[in-house]
């Protein structure tokens, strides 16, 4: 009968008596395993990092003998030169920009539709001008 049980349980009576409220069995070199487990991780990594820091190394390399086949720029560099050329005044130059408009200076145009619909309601009936302006 015993084998019966043995076969049915498969390999679980060593965790019916910790499910039956029986002490676990400590492994004392436990701690040991975990930091060893612990220090191989760290280095696995590690190891990951410098791959794939070597990996980029060679992709910009290559990133960078196609831009100077091409005669291309990276993005950072066409970004500071846009930025210089906003910065730098336009010598005889009569227009500026878009970009360099200061702020403040688009707002004529509201004042300009309110004085619109202001000129319409003044054409309207007295109880359609009391309607709109409500």
């Amino acid at each position: 009968m015993d084998f019966v049980m043995k076969q049915a349980l498969g390999g679980a009576t060593k965790d019916m008596g910790k499910m039956l409220g029986g002490e676990e069995e400590k492994d004392p070199d436990a701690q040991k395993k975990e930091e060893e487990r612990q220090e191989a991780l760290r280095q696995q990594e590690e190891e990951r990092k410098a791959k794939h820091a070597r990996m980029e190394a060679e992709r910009e390399k290559v990133r960078q003998q196609i831009r100077d086949k091409y005669g291309l720029k990276k993005k950072e560099e066409k970004e500071a030169e846009e930025k210089a050329a906003l910065e730098q005044p336009c010598e005889g130059s009569l227009t500026r920009p878009k970009k360099a408009i200061p702020a403040g200076c688009g707002d004529e145009d509201e004042d300009e539709e309110e004085s619109i619909l202001d000129t319409v309601l003044k054409y309207l009936p007295g109880p359609l001008q009391d309607m709109f302006k409500k």
